[in-house]
């Protein structure tokens, strides 16, 4: 697994410069309140939504359960379709397998389908170092690359920026890496889409290599599924000659009749379609149509330690619709790029953790905490994730994985203090005594700069009473008098 965003802080400290953006604020309220009203609209077009999302959910555990059968399926299917199959213990391996395919044609640019797994390895960096240019060809990942940002969204990696952003995105820095844009470009949608198109065109019809994710890979035809909106995929699927598809292993269905049950859930809880205006399907190699060359790299990067997690597994049933995100009010409030991966909001919160394990990074350890708890992200996800659940046990972990650190954090001690006059009555009954006698004292100074103050500044800590209940038993005998 790659680190996280170079110089990203744990998420308390990105969230709270987050918070103090209020154009970012502006910007993530109007969009995920669009995106979740049109969800909400047609999945309520459906009286037996609760029964498909069950449905979907048995199907991904089904697929996990017999991963290792279902993956050595989807190989000799790819394989009798003329496809070669590459396999990726991780990051890696998998960008020194694309870069060498691209190196083998001569390639010195690779166009790009929009790709969540590319990212998480950080392929374009990878073959950058390789002087291989990859082009993003989504216009929210095109806006991201060409401000030279960071996504911040599953769905909508620019969800951040406006319109004006955009427009001086494209005026400043198209020329830069190919057609600039119109000296009279304004912040029109219908224009900015129109330079995009205009400025990724060449591209398309230059391009010999293509690079692709999938949303899913059906095991027993051989078949790779990428669903998008603009028509962007379709181009790079079938114009370039040489296709490589990087596929998380989790992606693998059993059948065509579970494909068709995930396709009636991801577009009503991604962008809030009835279907997906672009859903493509391809099986290999067909002679004469479309890329006369196709590799596909399974990857592991961290799956495999998820799919051991008894409780963290069900994670990997995530079909990438980014609906957690959307109703949850953590992340409409600070963004994506606070949780320092490109898998933000809930889902991020708990994949990073399983896919790259805790106790290593401040910055991963602090993503469990990133979430209120309020269940949001579990009633809105299509394929019934118990995110919160899955929070509360890495929380868990996390603990248990610095109990032996030689500098205990504070919260350790306080807790071991704790524990010590819990464990012994005559010690209770003499901290409850003396927290009685200096209780204003104790709360003031929790609220001194230091631990006690950065607990005590989102939480209330209420003055100790004077008089403990073993006190005023022994006093009253329980008469209340």
């Amino acid at each position: 697994m790659t680190a996280t965003f170079v110089g990203m802080p744990a998420f308390p400290v990105a969230a709270r410069e987050a918070l103090g953006d209020t154009q970012l604020r502006h910007n993530l309220a109007h969009a995920t309140h669009t995106i979740r009203d049109k969800r909400a609209r047609v999945v309520g077009e459906m009286p037996e939504w609760e029964e498909l999302r069950q449905a979907g959910a048995d199907v991904k555990d089904a697929a996990l359960h017999a991963l290792d059968r279902h993956l050595a399926r989807l190989e000799e299917s790819l394989t009798a379709r003329g496809a070669v199959v590459h396999w990726a213990r991780d990051a890696t391996e998998a960008c020194r397998i694309v870069a060498d395919v691209a190196r083998t044609h001569g390639a010195d640019e690779v166009v790009k389908v929009k790709s969540m797994v590319t990212q998480e390895i950080g392929l374009n960096e990878a073959l950058a170092a390789d002087g291989i240019a990859a082009w993003e060809t989504d216009l929210a990942e095109l806006i991201v690359q060409l401000g030279d940002d960071l996504p911040s969204h599953i769905l909508v990696p620019a969800i951040h920026r406006n319109r004006a952003e955009i427009r001086e995105i494209f005026r400043r820095q198209m020329a830069a890496s190919g057609r600039p844009a119109p000296a009279d470009l304004t912040d029109d949608p219908r224009e900015l889409a129109n330079a995009a198109r205009l400025h990724l065109r060449e591209k398309f019809l230059r391009a010999k290599v293509g690079v692709s994710g999938a949303n899913f890979a059906v095991a027993e035809t051989g078949t790779l599924v990428v669903v998008e909106s603009e028509g962007n995929g379709r181009m790079c699927l079938t114009l370039p000659d040489v296709l490589v598809s990087v596929v998380g292993i989790e992606k693998v269905v059993p059948t065509f009749a579970d494909l068709d049950v995930l396709l009636r859930l991801l577009p009503r809880s991604s962008t809030g379609e009835r279907m997906n205006p672009y859903t493509s399907m391809w099986h290999g190699v067909t002679p004469g149509d479309g890329p006369q060359e196709v590799h596909v790299v399974l990857l592991d990067n961290g799956r495999s330690r998820a799919l051991g997690d008894r409780v963290g597994r069900q994670a990997l049933r995530c079909i990438r619709c980014s609906a957690c995100l959307n109703v949850c009010p953590v992340y409409e409030r600070v963004g994506g790029h606070a949780y320092g991966s490109v898998y933000p909001g809930p889902i991020g919160a708990i994949l990073n953790p399983l896919l790259r394990g805790v106790g290593n990074d401040a910055q991963v350890d602090s993503l469990p905490y990133a979430s209120t708890l309020c269940g949001a992200c579990y009633e809105v996800c299509p394929v019934k994730i118990d995110i919160p659940s899955i929070l509360v046990d890495l929380r868990t972990q996390v603990v248990d994985s610095h109990r032996a650190d030689r500098r205990p954090k504070a919260e350790s001690v306080a807790m071991r203090a704790a524990a010590w006059a819990f464990s012994d009555s005559r010690r209770l009954a003499r901290a409850e005594r003396g927290s009685g006698l200096a209780g204003r004292w104790l709360v003031r100074l929790a609220r001194l700069p230091g631990p006690g103050a950065r607990w005590t500044s989102a939480r209330d800590l209420p003055t100790p009473p004077r008089e403990s209940f073993r006190a005023w038993w022994r006093r009253t005998r329980g008469s209340g008098s």
